[in-house]
């Protein structure tokens, strides 16, 4: 049976009016890059809990979680109010099927990821694996506002460790901003910009692509991508395609 831990928030981080980060001490299990596990919170006598990907890669602590305040999110905007020294639960056991050991041998790993949808790709990015399994990895990471792009500084450290092995996209869909692709990355798949723009070929033959974050965008990809002869990864029926939604 699943066991809830308390834990303690050790730092909280308002990148925007509804961005924000929490870095929580707590002695969870073992868990794999790309898993998520659930936070919660008691509110008017009732646990309201809701699953999370952890930030950080298994080594790393304290645990990390990347979060956005839903209009009508009763704990994400509970959650936002919380100060360092403040509890809050965590499920001790992590879960999720999001993970390097689900995708089958190929040459580029391809990580497009929608606001905090990011967040587990940064808990993957953060391990040995990737680095010793994949010719390139490359990171996409779609936001509204550049204001909404953050831990840029993650990404400089891995291309600082990695060099010519990591490639790194941002799309900014509401306004146009120097260093980054406007729009969306559907349009980008279709029509073939985002590969030229990075000079990387994303062919079935060579290519898997894991998508995480708005539904929206993954399914609007996984379409335009089984167009050009990509399928959906099972295990049973090996593909190209491993998708994780936010909601």
């Amino acid at each position: 049976m699943e066991r809830w831990i308390e834990g303690t928030v050790s730092e909280s981080i308002h990148w925007t009016g509804n961005l924000f980060t929490l870095k929580i001490d707590a002695e969870v299990e073992k868990f794999t890059a790309g898993q998520f596990t659930s936070l919660a919170l008691d509110i008017d006598g009732e646990r309201i809990a809701r699953p999370y990907s952890y930030l950080n890669s298994p080594n790393q602590r304290p645990l990390e979680f990347f979060f956005y305040t839903a209009t009508d999110g009763i704990l994400s905007n509970a959650l936002v109010k919380l100060n360092p020294g403040d509890k809050v639960w965590v499920k001790s056991q992590s879960n999720g099927f999001f993970v390097l050991n689900e995708v089958p041998k190929c040459k580029n790993l391809w990580l497009l990821g929608t606001g905090t949808g990011v967040a587990p790709f940064f808990s993957i990015l953060n391990t040995k694996e990737p680095w010793e399994r994949f010719e390139k990895v490359i990171l996409i990471h779609a936001v509204r506002t550049l204001a909404d792009l953050r831990y840029q500084e993650v990404v400089h450290s891995i291309r600082q460790k990695h060099k010519d092995q990591f490639l790194f996209e941002a799309f900014v869909s509401r306004e146009r901003a120097p260093g980054t692709s406007n729009g969306r990355i559907p349009k980008a798949l279709a029509d073939k910009t985002l590969e030229t723009k990075l000079g990387v070929d994303l062919d079935p033959a060579h290519s898997h692509l894991m998508l995480c974050g708005n539904p929206a965008m993954v399914k609007d990809s996984s379409d335009v991508l089984k167009v050009r002869g990509f399928k959906k990864h099972r295990r049973r029926t090996p593909g190209h395609i491993t998708t994780e939604n936010y909601w």
